[in-house]
């Protein structure tokens, strides 16, 4: 019976997890419907705010209260840079869906590499989300969401070659929606 109850809430768990990962975005089939549905994520700023470098020399020339207040507020300006970067990871998981079923199996190989990276970022996004929501709760602690950066960064990669694929006149519009 506890076994039952357990395989149940696993499945269940499973199903939330899987739902969120996806992401609730509708169809995606071609750069346009990118297009006002991206939120743009200036890296190097985010870059900036997820440094420990820039972390450890706050704390080291701020007072302990004042580096705790800062540090919360660069955190969560952190989280809301995770929430683009998932939110966009959501979109091209739909544009990598679409691209997959292409009868050119060239386009429908990147739209697969498309989708595996942009599901495998939203799961990281949801654990990096975790985490900095840690260190605003314990400013002292070194929680950090630097692999998110990288992962998005090929992700963006690998939409601009699935793009270039499909419209190569228009490619050089992507970098400016994501």
């Amino acid at each position: 019976m506890i076994l039952t109850f357990a395989l149940v809430l696993f499945s269940l768990m499973a199903l939330l997890l899987m739902y969120a990962v996806r992401g609730k975005t509708s169809a995606v089939a071609k750069l346009d419907d990118l297009v006002g549905r991206t939120r743009p994520v200036d890296i190097d700023a985010f870059r900036n705010l997820i440094d420990p470098a820039e972390e450890d020399f706050l704390r080291e020339n701020l007072p302990a209260s004042e580096f705790r207040a800062i540090q919360r507020e660069r955190l969560r300006a952190a989280v809301e840079y995770v929430s683009c970067t998932a939110h966009n990871a959501a979109i091209l998981v739909r544009l990598g869906e679409a691209a997959r079923v292409s009868p050119d199996p060239k386009i429908a190989e990147a739209g697969q590499q498309l989708l595996d990276s942009a599901l495998r970022l939203r799961l990281y996004a949801l654990l990096s989300m975790i985490r900095l929501y840690l260190g605003i709760a314990l400013p002292g602690a070194h929680l950090s969401a630097g692999r998110l950066l990288d992962n998005y960064q090929h992700l963006s990669s690998l939409a601009g070659q699935l793009v270039f694929m499909q419209y190569p006149t228009r490619a050089s519009r992507l970098p400016a929606i994501l």
